[in-house]
């Protein structure tokens, strides 16, 4: 088995450097840590760890909790792409991840409690709940967390501007000459359901555009189902919108099946606008211009600050707002001018 001993050797470090930077002490530089890296892998080191925590007072592991209603998880594209940059990057420093099981709330076990009896060092929340009180539990505990997909004065949060993103829309539908453009929302309750709808508003507010009650539609969980029902509701107005904001993807995919089912075109009839870019939205037909979350950001953001409070052994309070894209397709179209 490969030693510290033997990395020391070939790499010509001392064995106590050799440790801190497998360790990731902060007074390792950078280009030193990378080389010893770089030669544990090449010979194959593989650390105890059993060993490893014994010295260094770390579990190396992080809990993982989904907080939201319809319990997709990471079934739904954004939260899955958000955790996959989270896991990339906290396995570069070291970590494993523990997901938290839903089974806990059967077990009378919270999840704090749960992370705490499985030693993990810090906790990662990808809440779209803010009323959920197992969240806030975690939040007021001393443990190391950051809180991703909503706001909290309380803790290290990472999300999406969802207000810039909504004004992008809104901007670029009115660009392209649309004046009736209704919102087909996510649950208002949600954090960036509720933003998102702030957005809207505030731009159509900006534009001098009439928000129309009839044409601010709340499409609940986000879901495709929920997108076509929402769209039939606009369809079935006396006088449509000419433009659509949606506030995710799989609803927004949702109301084009539904507007294609009663023979409206898009964008020849309507023009549709999603929101997060999930992978499906450059495959329908036709293809969706949405407002693009930066996945890959957000879990970069989330992995530094959880490990600069691991590090410090103190937790962080601060908000990192990741901003969004507008990513033009098919879906929406100028409106010819009236002669």
């Amino acid at each position: 088995m490969i030693t510290i001993y033997d990395l020391a050797k070939k790499t010509g470090f001392s064995s106590t450097t050799v440790s801190k930077a497998l360790n990731n002490y902060p007074d390792v530089s950078k280009k030193t840590r990378q080389a010893i890296l770089e030669t544990a892998a090449e010979m194959g080191y593989l650390p105890n760890a059993h060993a490893q925590s014994l010295s260094t007072k770390k579990s190396w592991t992080i809990g993982v909790m989904f907080s939201e209603d319809n319990e997709i998880g990471m079934k739904h594209p954004f939260f899955s792409a958000v955790i996959e940059s989270f896991r990339k990057h906290a396995e570069k420093e070291g970590y494993d991840l523990i997901l938290a099981s839903r089974n806990l709330r059967n077990r009378g076990s919270s999840y704090l409690e749960h992370f705490m009896y499985r030693g993990v060092d810090g906790i990662v929340v990808i809440c779209s709940d803010p009323n959920d009180p197992q969240v806030q539990e975690m939040i007021d505990a001393s443990i190391p967390i950051v809180v991703i997909d909503m706001s909290n004065p309380n803790c290290s949060v990472v999300f999406s501007d969802n207000l810039s993103g909504g004004a992008l829309a809104i901007n670029y539908l009115y660009s392209l000459g649309h004046r009736r453009i209704a919102h087909i929302s996510g649950e208002p309750s949600i954090y960036a359901g509720q933003i998102r709808i702030q957005g809207y508003m505030d731009a159509m507010k900006r534009l001098s555009l009439p928000i129309i009650e009839e044409y601010l539609i709340n499409g609940g969980m986000f879901s495709i189902e929920e997108g076509a029902k929402a769209m039939d509701m606009l369809l079935d107005l006396k006088e449509p919108p000419t433009a659509v904001f949606i506030a995710g993807d799989h609803m927004a995919i949702g109301a084009m099946e539904a507007a294609k089912s009663r023979g409206v075109n898009i964008p020849e009839d309507i023009s549709i606008i999603g929101y997060d870019d999930i992978e499906m939205a450059s495959y329908v037909t036709p293809k969706l211009t949405t407002i693009k979350q930066d996945t890959d950001q957000i879990g970069i953001r989330a992995t530094e600050l959880l490990m600069k409070q691991i590090i410090q052994k103190k937790k962080i309070v601060t908000e990192e707002v990741i901003p969004v894209e507008l990513i033009e397709r098919e879906s929406c179209k100028k409106l010819k001018k009236k002669k």
